[in-house]
């Protein structure tokens, strides 16, 4: 920086001194001491290339130290846990009594015997007997008796399991339906006697990919009262019932679906007589022959979404009806219901149908007071239905619906008055459209209190007749159940019935009303409460009482037919 400083310096120094030092004429000489020569130009013969000079860092080792720090430890001792055993599971007992007798000449016997805990044989046998021989006031004898047995048996295996059950019932009774107390009790008499059995084959293999079955088949041998002359024996209603039932199933899953693909194949027989075909034992008594088989194909497809919230199934019916003529029907299957907010709302709506082969022993079993020549057809259905359920609380639920159903071929009851002396019923079919509104609400405190209300009501529009007769319109029943202590336990229902109207053919009898030209009579309020307690004296020993019809009130289930006033009755029941 210095010689820059000096040679600037030295320049303008000397520079002032040239110029002004200049002559006129213009000519300046320089003496200088300084070698001017010009140095050869030598080319340079090599070639430029580049030059990579690895530099090496020295490798500084370092040696490892074993360094052992000095640790210690204590174990703690651990006291063993106090297990405490689960409640044993309740002591089983093979065998069940219960005797008892009551107001009006009853008496009641009943009987289990059965298997204890297995993982694969369960067996049993069941027999019961139930009688009143009193009277009801102003009417006819009207002492019945039921007797009843049932043997029973499963098999469990892994894969598959079978059994079956047999059965015997024995049912007496009496026509008391009309006022005459001197009526002697044989020619008013009945008796209902059925052999039933079934059997099945069940599989129930764990793996959701395979099929599922079940094969099932059943046996019903019913036949009502053999007529005192044996010339007659035949001239009694005597029916003989086999079924082959089959149950396909099969379970599919998807990441958005659960499905259930099912389907079942039934074929039904039912053999129907009553008398001797083609002859006649009065002029209007003549004997009947019905014998029918149904086949019918039920496949249905279930799906359920993976968090269960939505439920769907979709499917029909095929029924073909072997009669006196062959008929096909289909028939719709849907369903669909909605879970919100955890079940605390459970919409739902669907719609199905169905054909429903008839029976004399089902009717027998709806009316006992029937006659025996009857004539069978088997019912049509077609429902639609809606509503929702769900739950108010822990301890709350409920429910409320609406059905519409059109039923075809609908049996309805009314006094015979060809047959007999109107003490009997026969039955006749009609077309009737069904409204029904119903609503339930139950209230359950774990196993010590239950109290449940039932409500419907239901409106009837029948093709032919002016009313469905003998079918309730406004329906309440309430059933109630209280445990003490699991010592004392309380039981109270109470069942409340009107709009029964029955088809009367007397016009001068008091009440009787007129619609369409055909005379009815309205049966009133149907009333009924029961009272049960029982007592547990020890585990194997308890008491028991039972008050029936606490109102007294003798209301007519069927024209013409009373029933029983206030009635008592008490026993014990045993283990052993």
């Amino acid at each position: 920086m210095s010689n820059i400083i000096r040679h600037i310096s030295v320049l303008l120094f000397v520079f002032p001194v040239i110029v002004f030092g200049q002559t006129e004429s213009g000519d300046v000489e320089v003496i200088t001491d300084s070698d001017r020569s010009i140095p050869p130009v030598d080319r340079i013969a090599m070639r430029p290339k580049m030059i990579d000079t690895a530099i090496t860092s020295p490798v500084v080792d370092y040696p490892l130290l074993a360094l052992q720090a000095e640790t210690s430890f204590e174990i703690d001792r651990i006291e063993p846990a106090n297990i405490r055993h689960r409640p044993q599971l309740s002591e089983l007992y093979r065998g069940y009594a219960k005797i008892g007798g009551g107001s009006r000449l009853m008496g009641l016997g009943e009987v289990y015997y059965n298997s204890l805990r297995s993982r694969k044989y369960h067996w049993g046998v069941h027999a019961k007997h139930l009688s009143e021989w009193g009277r009801i006031p102003d009417v006819a004898p009207s002492q019945y008796d039921r007797t009843s047995g049932l043997l029973f048996g499963k098999v469990e295996e892994r894969r598959y399991s079978y059994g079956g059950q047999l059965g015997y019932k024995n049912y007496g009774l009496h026509y008391y339906g009309f006022d005459n107390v001197d009526a002697p009790r044989d020619s008013i008499s009945q008796r209902y006697q059925s052999i039933d059995f079934n059997g099945f084959f069940d599989s129930h293999k764990k793996d959701s990919a395979m099929l599922n079955y079940r094969i099932g088949i059943d046996y019903s041998n019913f036949m009502d009262q053999k007529p005192a002359e044996d010339s007659l024996s035949k001239w009694r209603g005597r029916e003989n019932y086999a079924a082959l039932k089959t149950r396909w199933q099969y379970n599919l899953s998807s990441n958005v679906l659960l499905s259930n693909l099912r389907a079942d194949l039934n074929v039904l027989y039912n053999d129907f007589r009553y008398g001797i075909p083609d002859s006649s034992l009065t002029a209007l008594d003549s004997g009947y022959v019905s014998s029918n088989t149904v086949i019918q194909l039920k496949p249905v497809t279930s799906f359920y979404s993976m968090n269960e919230k939505l439920q769907f199934k979709i499917g029909g019916e095929l029924a073909i009806d072997i009669h006196d003529e062959t008929r096909a029907s289909l028939y719709p299957i849907a369903e669909v219901k909605y879970s919100l907010f955890d079940d605390l709302f459970i919409p739902y709506a669907g719609v199905q149908g169905g054909l429903q082969q008839q029976r004399f022993a089902h009717l027998a079993r709806e009316n006992e007071f029937i006659g025996s020549n009857i004539q069978l057809k088997n019912k049509q259905r077609y429902e639609f239905h809606f509503g929702i359920k769900g739950t108010l609380s822990s301890r709350m639920s409920f429910n409320i619906g609406a059905s519409f159903s059109n039923n075809r071929n609908q049996a309805l009851f009314i006094n015979d008055t060809i047959y007999s002396s109107g003490n009997q019923f026969r039955v006749i079919y009609d077309t009737i459209n069904t409204t029904t509104i119903s609503g339930s609400l139950s209230y359950q405190q774990s196993e010590k209190l239950k109290i449940d209300g039932i409500a419907r009501f239901h409106s009837y529009q029948a093709r032919n007749n002016p009313f469905a007769w003998n079918l309730p319109q406004l329906e309440l029943i309430t059933r109630g159940y209280y445990n003490i202590a699991d010592k004392l336990i309380a039981k109270v229902d109470f069942t409340l019935e009107t709009g029964r109207r029955a088809k009367v053919f007397d016009s001068s009898m008091e009440g009787v009303e007129e619609q369409d030209g055909q005379f009815y009579k309205s049966l009133g309020v149907i009333p009924d409460a029961n009272i049960g307690a029982e007592f547990r004296y020890t585990k194997r020993i308890s008491l028991f009482a039972n008050f029936n019809n606490i109102a007294a009130q003798r209301y007519k289930r069927w024209y013409g037919y009373p029933v029983q006033g206030f009635q008592f009755m008490a026993g014990a029941t045993f283990r052993f």
